[in-house]
């Protein structure tokens, strides 16, 4: 079956680095989606950054709004190959990064078009586990680690991001956080909840 794999953590921290190893390791043809804008030139130097370091035969894919439309695409691409090629190619769809998916969904629109939206990356992500050798890693900032922000939009924005990296992490095969370049295993597929015995409680 299909994997959906998160991996968390701060600025720097090494998250996207992990993602594309991850990337590397699943041995299937990887698209790479950016959600990012290169509205300034800080923003176009990062952009580049992060392409260079990138293999070069990943198709990368700009995102910043209708995600799950863009998933849904290449799953269904990636369907229709291995029917075409009587085997089951898979692919992988590399996200970087949900942070600031949420951002232009909040800055550009409203909170009812992000709600929206949530709601059709979790179906896309929930139905791309239906089928075999898709895999997905989104990768996205923790941010709820430091003060309470004082302007509403980045409370909102707080408030948010946490609620979504609950959602994607409940139905995430693997959750990872990342810090130092270091990961930690938050869940896996091989994780099993067991329900404490009388003497745990």
């Amino acid at each position: 079956m299909g994997q959906v794999h998160l991996i968390l953590g701060g600025a720097r921290s090494g998250k996207s680095s992990l993602a594309e190893q991850c990337a590397k390791k699943s041995n299937l043809p990887v698209t790479y989606i950016a959600t990012a804008q290169a509205l300034d030139k800080e923003m176009q130097t990062r952009i580049a950054l992060h392409q260079q370091d990138r293999p070069q035969q990943w198709q990368t894919l700009e995102s910043p709004l209708l995600l799950a439309e863009t998933i849904d695409s290449l799953v269904d691409q990636a369907i229709n190959t291995s029917s075409d090629n009587t085997q089951n190619i898979g692919h992988c769809i590399l996200i970087d990064c949900l942070t600031l998916w949420l951002t232009n969904c909040l800055c550009q629109h409203d909170l009812a078009y992000f709600e929206q939206e949530k709601q059709q990356l979790l179906t896309s992500l929930i139905n791309s586990q239906k089928h075999p050798n898709i895999h997905i890693i989104l990768v996205s900032n923790e941010v709820g680690h430091g003060i309470v922000p004082m302007g509403n939009l980045s409370r909102e924005f707080v408030d948010q991001s946490g609620w979504l990296h609950q959602a994607v992490a409940e139905v995430a095969d693997k959750v990872d956080f990342v810090m130092a370049g270091l990961p930690l295993s938050l869940k896996s597929v091989t994780s099993v909840q067991t329900e404490p015995s009388r003497g745990e409680i």
